[in-house]
């Protein structure tokens, strides 16, 4: 008998329910677990063909069924199937978008230069609380498995972690499920002590494991808080006289070279954002104190997810402020245009 896809569907909520519940499952409750809209009878009979195929198992007569090994192994084969696509299509797709993102900011800061004289420099877009998407733990060999963390943004980190025995697929399988159904869609700094221990306890002898991938995805998500700035034009300084002076245009070359300072500048300028994504620093105002006689345009772009950036112009104090400001804001309607699209 082959295993279509309609018992495919109702094996999984089988084992589903009897994971989260570890009771002997029904055909009424599957009938709330699954898309199929079947009458309990027609379930009945699928479940009684599982059984029959030996995917399932009746503990007591009358009593609901629960998964046999050969469930659970199909089970964990399809699913680790899926999970491993998943990651590999997604890596694919985070490395063509970065490829993509590094080229357009690139240019985006190019041709701001070259449209306003200016000096220019951009941010890649970061989130200000990343959370994570999913965990997925796979086994690498007897002495190691794979954690696979994505956060926002399809941010994949993949880390090794040692194990001291090998991990069968059902313990991966319930780790994966403790650790998703405790720390999905939460922040860092939403993880805390009490959670910790609560799922250290529940993992029993693998609770180690549980302190490794919090560990991992602590320190994969204050990786992503490097900032990569991108910057164009800083020889247009020497165009204008009050910026030309020998030690006060190194200065400032180097501030665009070092790119610290940059950082710390754009950052600020996202946590104050006035409403309209423009802030402008005028010569004393500007927190940098190599652009004291400068002046400085930032807009915050935003590309979804609350992934934002920050552009940024320096020029003269008395540079063409109205021509600045609409070019940013011709800028920042490009940016979410080309976003949308992709």
């Amino acid at each position: 008998m082959e295993l279509d896809e309609r018992k495919k569907k109702i094996l999984q909520a089988v084992i589903r329910n009897y994971l989260e519940t570890g009771e002997p499952v029904g055909s009424r409750t599957i009938s709330k677990y699954t898309d199929l809209n079947l009458s309990s009878a027609t379930i009945r009979n699928e479940m009684a063909d599982l059984e029959e195929m030996g995917y399932i198992l009746q503990p007591h007569t009358s009593a609901g069924r629960i998964p046999s090994d050969k469930g659970y192994r199909l089970y964990v084969d399809t699913m680790m199937e899926e999970k491993e696509r998943e990651v590999v299509e997604m890596k694919e797709m985070l490395v063509e978008r970065q490829d993509k993102m590094e080229t357009l900011l690139r240019q985006v800061a190019k041709v701001l230069a070259q449209n306003t004289q200016y000096a220019t420099m951009i941010s890649a877009p970061q989130t200000r609380r990343n959370k994570l998407k999913f965990i997925q733990l796979s086994r690498v060999d007897e002495k190691q498995i794979l954690a696979v963390i994505v956060t926002e943004g399809n941010v994949v980190k993949n880390n090794i972690l040692p194990v001291n025995d090998e991990l069968s697929d059902e313990t991966l399988l319930k780790l994966n499920i403790l650790l998703n159904t405790h720390l999905n869609g939460l922040a860092l700094d939403e993880i805390n002590l009490g959670m910790i221990s609560l799922m250290k306890q529940q993992a029993g002898l693998h609770s180690d494991i549980v302190s490794d991938v919090i560990d991992a995805l602590a320190e994969g998500i204050r990786a992503e808080e490097d900032l990569e700035i991108y910057t164009s034009g800083t020889n247009n300084i020497f165009r204008y006289p009050e910026l030309a002076d020998q030690q006060k245009a190194s200065e400032l070359i180097n501030t665009f070279e070092e790119k610290q300072l940059l950082g710390e500048l754009l950052q600020d300028t996202q946590a104050e954002e006035n409403g309209t994504g423009i802030q402008v620093y005028i010569g004393a105002e500007t927190p940098v104190q190599s652009m004291r006689d400068c002046s400085v345009v930032t807009a915050t772009y935003e590309l979804g997810d609350g992934m934002k950036g920050t552009i940024g112009i320096v020029g003269p104090k008395r540079m063409d402020y109205d021509k600045v400001v609409a070019t940013l804001r011709t800028i920042q309607t490009q940016l979410d245009e080309l976003y949308r699209k992709d």
